[in-house]
């Protein structure tokens, strides 16, 4: 019996190749997403799938499935998977981690600079023809080098974060995480682990690098915001429903916060629109692991955890092991 394998997006050709040398894939090349129903019943006749982060694996969508074995994402985070539902089924889920590093932690910190900096907001007043002169104070933003940075969530990306930060640009950096990181790699890191209350209070900058899940949902709210220096600023390369988007907007009207810098948001691809009129935005869609190398380097990996799982019965970058089964068994 031959396996069958959906591709759920457009992803590189040669990736749809390398899938089409070992099964029978299902693809979506034309990009235009499947309905849930019609993705449900797609579902039903594949033993695999590799997912994008816009592609819901939920109870609902996994109805009476009794065929799919291993659902490969695209991604880093999973929060598009229900794991827990997965696991139940015998389904295993994987995930893209280590090989978009390095790509996101220099998004991240260009979105740093470019709100301290404000660059979207002087680029745009130049487009618009507006420059006329120049003046002591025109476009005057916060300092990044020697300031301090504050990171929320010190997993691989952080750290790397943390190091372009510290050594890049001599900051003081700051920490909350599930537990300290060992004193030795702090101290490479020139970082500090503190409170997530005092992290919001010393930080001129926050950046979130957090996963997401329901329990951290707007863990970025009106109160945190509030223990934030005013004229600091909001980074989020995480996942958009950390962040409470009118909560920011509010504060954004008052001028509490100096900026923010977004590349994610809560019902993305719809973008808040008290957030699109904020002048001192910067805003990306979602494209922080977005190079040519590292997005290939993804969709391979999640074609390595299929064809893994089908010849090998095994998975490179498995996240419910416990649902990991050898094929035949």
């Amino acid at each position: 019996m031959s396996i069958t394998v959906a591709v759920a997006r457009p992803i590189f050709p040669e990736v749809l190749e390398r899938l089409r040398q070992h099964f029978t894939v299902v693809d979506n090349q034309e990009g235009k997403p499947w309905e849930a129903q019609a993705w449900a019943a797609s579902l039903r006749h594949c033993d695999g799938v590799l997912t994008t982060m816009a592609d819901t694996l939920n109870a609902q969508v996994l109805a009476g499935n009794t065929r799919l074995k291993v659902a490969a994402n695209m991604a880093v985070g999973y929060n598009n998977f229900n794991l827990a539902e997965l696991t139940a089924l015998g389904v295993l889920a994987t995930n893209t981690p280590d090989v978009l590093t390095q790509t996101t932690a220099d998004m991240g910190f260009a979105l740093l600079m470019a709100c301290a900096r404000r660059i979207t907001e002087s680029e745009q007043y130049l487009r618009a023809g507006l420059w006329r002169a120049w003046r002591y104070d025109f476009f005057a933003g916060a300092e990044v080098h020697g300031s301090t940075l504050g990171i929320l969530g010190m997993g691989r990306i952080g750290q790397a974060v943390a190091r372009r930060a510290h050594h890049g640009f001599d900051m003081q950096v700051l920490y909350n995480n599930r537990s300290p990181l060992p004193a030795e790699t702090e101290r490479a890191l020139g970082a500090s682990f503190v409170s997530r209350h005092e992290l919001l209070e010393r930080s001129d900058h926050v950046m979130l690098v957090l996963p997401y899940s329901p329990e951290m949902h707007h863990t970025i709210g009106q109160a945190e915001i509030a223990r934030m220096k005013p004229g600091s600023h909001l980074i989020n390369i995480a996942r958009g429903g950390l962040v409470d988007e009118d909560a920011l907007a509010d504060a954004l009207e008052r001028g509490h916060l100096g900026g923010a810098a977004l590349d994610v948001f809560e019902n993305e691809p719809s973008v808040n629109p008290r957030l699109l009129a904020q002048q001192r935005m910067v805003m990306t869609p979602h494209t922080a692991s977005s190079s040519l190398k590292t997005r290939l380097a993804m969709a391979n990996l999640a074609a390595d955890n299929l064809i893994d799982y089908f010849l090998k019965g095994s998975a490179k970058t498995p996240l419910n092991a416990a649902a990991l089964k050898r094929v035949g068994e």
